[in-house]
């Protein structure tokens, strides 16, 4: 009886989408804090290529100086 019970608990299926999901995004949340310095020196270099090839246009540098940002 309770081989056929663990046999039939193991075979379903039901909720197995959710599982998955909430695995892929706990191995996202770890490879995300394992690398943040890289993804934040990434994304700063991109954007400050982005702002070098704005030029001068009167854009405020918001990474560098967040403050310059904020609205009066």
């Amino acid at each position: 009886m309770a081989k056929r019970l663990a046999i039939g608990f193991w075979k379903d299926e039901e909720g197995i989408g959710t599982l998955e999901l909430l695995l892929i995004v706990a191995v996202l949340v770890i490879v995300a804090v394992a690398f943040r310095k890289w993804i934040l020196s990434f994304i700063k270099k991109l954007f400050g290529e982005a702002n070098e090839e704005l030029g001068s246009t009167g854009s405020k540098d918001c990474l560098s100086t967040p403050d310059a940002c904020k609205a009066n």
